[in-house]
């Protein structure tokens, strides 16, 4: 992944992390037509965020957490 990219993942896991989302909420926000900017793909994939519950909660994986906290994403 690209620096812009990675810095794209990051603020995302941010948004993420700021408060409860909802998946229409992160759709509406991340969601691009562009194959350039899969951002939210991206994330899923990696295994950095995932969908919970009734209410489809966005939320932040363990992996996604540490990587947001600083860690590399093959750590732990």
């Amino acid at each position: 992944m690209d620096q812009q990219a990675d810095a794209l993942i990051l603020e995302l896991l941010t948004w993420i992390s700021c408060g409860r989302r909802t998946y229409g909420e992160t759709m509406d926000a991340w969601r691009t037509s562009c194959p350039r900017h899969s951002v939210w793909e991206d994330a899923l994939i990696a295994g950095l965020i995932r969908i919970e519950g009734k209410a489809n909660e966005v939320v932040l994986t363990p992996q996604g957490r540490a990587l947001l906290n600083g860690a590399s994403p093959g750590a732990g």
